[in-house]
C-alpha cells in the first residue's frame, strides 16, 4: 500500500533567512510548492519582496520581511511578525550567510567579525527567537546551512571556514537539547554553486590569479568528482526532505550536496 505523501508540507509554517537570493530563494519556492506558508526575510527587502511575489503569483502564502540577522531585536521582531500574518513557525532555514577571500595575514578584524558574525551569531540569534514556539508545541525543524568549508579547510577563507565548522557543532549541540521536546536539528553542507556569494569569491580569485572569471570557476568546478557543479535546486530539495516527516528521526547530521567533493 502506498504510503501518505509524507513530503507534502500543508498547513506549516516555514522560515528562510536569507530568502531573497540565490540558494534561499529557491528553497522559499521549493517550500511553498509543497504547501508550506513561507517567510521571506532578507537584509535586502527589495529582493524578498520579488522571491515572495513569484510564489504568491504561482498561488502560494508567502510574505516578506526585512531582517538583519545580527541583531536580537530583529530576530525577535521578525518572529513577531511571521505568527502575526501566517501562524506558528514549525520550519527554520537558517540559510542567510556571506563569504570572503582574504590572506589570513591580511584578514582584519572588521572582516573576521562581519562573516563570523553574520553566519554563525546570524543563527544563534534566530534560532533563539523561533525555538520557544516549538517547544511549547513539541515539533520543529530547524535546518542550518554550513558548507563543505564547514567539513575541509580551505586558503584565504579562515573566517568561512571556521563559522561552518561551528555551524555543525551548533547544530549537533541543539540536535541533542531539543530531541526529547520533538524538535529535529540538521545541516547542509552545499559544495559549488553558482550563487552570489561564490561568485563574489570567483572575483577575488581571479583578480588575484590575474585570469578570467571564467577560467577561475573552471578551476573551482574541476575539483568536483561528479564533474559539474551543484545547482540551488540540489540544496532546496535536500532542505524539502529535512523539513518533512521523512526525517522524523534524523538529528544531528550534516549532509553533502556537494557532487563528492567531500566524502567523510
Amino acid at each position: 500500500m502506498r504510503e501518505p505523501d509524507l513530503m507534502e508540507l500543508k498547513d506549516k509554517v516555514a522560515l528562510v533567512t536569507g530568502g531573497g537570493s540565490g540558494i534561499g530563494a529557491e528553497i522559499a519556492r521549493q517550500l511553498a510548492g509543497a504547501g508550506a506558508a513561507v517567510v521571506i526575510s532578507d537584509i535586502n527587502l527589495d529582493a524578498a519582496e520579488a522571491v515572495k511575489s513569484g510564489i504568491v503569483g504561482q498561488g502560494y502564502k508567502a510574505i516578506a520581511v526585512e531582517h538583519d540577522v545580527t541583531s536580537a531585536t530583529s530576530a525577535f521582531e521578525l518572529v513577531a511578525k511571521a505568527e502575526a500574518d501566517l501562524g506558528a513557525i514549525d520550519i527554520l532555514v537558517n540559510n542567510a550567510g556571506v563569504s570572503g577571500n582574504s590572506p589570513f595575514l591580511e584578514m582584519t578584524e572588521e572582516e573576521w567579525d562581519r562573516v563570523v558574525n553574520i553566519n554563525l551569531k546570524g543563527h544563534f540569534l534566530t534560532t533563539r527567537a523561533v525555538l520557544p514556539g516549538m517547544v511549547a508545541r513539541s515539533y520543529g525543524r530547524v535546518i542550518n546551512m554550513s558548507s563543505i568549508c564547514g567539513k575541509q579547510g580551505y586558503p584565504n577563507i579562515a573566517h568561512y571556514c571556521s563559522s561552518k565548522f561551528a555551524i555543525i557543532g551548533f547544530t549537533q549541540s541543539l540536535a541533542k537539547e531539543f530531541a526529547a521536546s520533538g524538535i529535529t536539528v540538521n545541516s547542509i553542507c552545499p559544495g559549488i554553486i553558482d550563487t552570489p556569494i561564490n561568485q563574489h569569491v570567483v572575483g577575488r580569485i581571479a583578480s588575484d590569479a590575474g585570469v578570467s572569471r571564467d577560467s577561475a570557476w573552471l578551476d573551482l568546478v574541476s575539483n568536483i568528482p561528479q564533474g559539474h557543479p551543484q545547482t540551488c535546486l540540489d540544496v532546496a530539495r535536500m532542505t524539502l526532505y529535512l523539513a518533512s516527516d521523512w526525517a522524523a528521526n534524523m538529528t544531528g547530521g550534516s549532509y553533502h550536496v556537494d557532487g563528492g567533493c567531500v566524502m567523510t
